[in-house]
């Protein structure tokens, strides 16, 4: 098991592994672990909503708070306190269209709680923190806001949408959605499992920059897939 280290910057920054420049540096693969299989994946980071010296990134489910780990195809993370998940690589400009597999264990009693993407992320080790993200949760239905430092503003209020797959059945292991924002030709557009279910226009927004995971509290997720499928 790995123990996270604490930056300061302005505020804290749990990361793990070693924060390598973006400069030369490839994209994670799903299909290649990033270090060991099993194990915390190197060269991402996970910043929390409430961040905490005594929180345990690691790869031993039974002591982690927060349990993270390279499994192929993917990548599997189960909270404990909530946060984003990403490496530095990953970044998006101009028109481009990201896209995440996320496959959902039993939620038990907290259908409520959200997981999906954000994108546009910048000075994510910072009190100044901004990025947009795209939720989903198993009450079946969306969100989209946008986050500066410890604030959040509204762009989308929690919408149900029949795209949304649930987990209703307690006889299946997972079910599987995803998710993709598409930035082009002036708008943002939002898919769950193929199917628009918003659009908005793109003046006035900053979607350049680093995209990841945000994944909320007591989450049980598996990530087949991230990946930007065109720019």
């Amino acid at each position: 098991m790995m123990k996270v280290s604490i930056r300061f910057v302005g505020t804290l920054i749990i990361a793990f592994g070693l924060f390598h420049s973006v400069m030369g540096q490839d994209r994670p693969n799903a299909n290649q672990p990033q270090g060991e299989n099993l194990e915390v994946p190197e060269g991402w980071n996970v910043r929390l909503d409430r961040p905490s010296d005594e929180v345990v990134i690691g790869s031993d489910p039974d002591s982690a708070d927060i349990y993270f780990v390279n499994m192929t195809p993917g990548w599997h993370i189960t909270t404990g306190p909530a946060g984003i998940f990403y490496h530095p690589a990953n970044t998006a400009a101009g028109d481009f269209t990201i896209k995440a597999d996320l496959h959902l264990f039993d939620p038990g009693e907290r259908n409520r709680e959200a997981f999906g993407l954000f994108w546009g992320g910048r000075d994510l080790d910072s009190a100044d923190q901004f990025y947009y993200y795209f939720l989903i949760r198993n009450t079946g239905d969306f969100l989209i806001k946008k986050r500066v430092g410890d604030t959040t503003e509204m762009i989308k209020e929690w919408t149900p949408s029949e795209a949304v797959v649930v987990y209703d059945d307690p006889e299946t292991s997972s079910v599987m959605n995803a998710l993709e924002v598409s930035v082009q030709e002036g708008r943002v557009s939002f898919r769950i499992n193929g199917e628009e279910v918003s659009s908005i226009s793109a003046e006035g927004m900053q979607n350049d920059g680093i995209f990841g995971l945000r994944v909320n509290h007591s989450i049980n997720l598996h990530i087949s897939d991230l990946a930007i499928l065109s720019k």
